[in-house]
């Protein structure tokens, strides 16, 4: 077994305080520390650390959430890249729970990132 995990992912940012706002209605959290200046906003992902930064690049993040549709309600007004959609159902436990359907959907965050969203649900 390797001894490496991955402690933290960066996300764009230019607005902290809007930021704070998008993510904290995503994750159904507050953000765990903010220091400004130098402009870093983090959350708690599971004990891995979501990194808002105004210098970080933009990535392509996916999140678990528990459904895609009710995350979805929960963002109203975000635009949405790609409607909820089954990408594949687990045959085993290899990338998911065996015999879930893996969901998906797309959505631009407040700072102009896409964001996948995924949740597992039965057939």
């Amino acid at each position: 077994m390797c001894g490496m995990r991955l402690v933290q992912i960066a996300q764009h940012a230019d607005d902290l305080r809007r930021a704070s706002d998008f993510y904290s209605a995503l994750l159904e959290s507050e953000p765990t520390a903010l220091f400004d200046p130098p402009g870093l906003l983090f959350f708690d992902l599971d004990g891995v650390r979501l990194l808002l930064d105004r210098r970080a690049p933009s990535s392509l993040v996916y999140l678990h959430v528990d459904n895609v549709h009710e995350a979805l309600e929960r963002l109203e007004g975000a635009e949405v890249v790609s409607q909820p959609h089954v990408i594949f159902t687990h045959d085993d436990d290899t990338l998911g729970p065996a015999g879930q359907q893996e969901w998906q959907a797309f959505i631009r965050d407040s700072e102009g990132n896409t964001v996948g969203l995924i949740s597992f649900q039965q057939p």
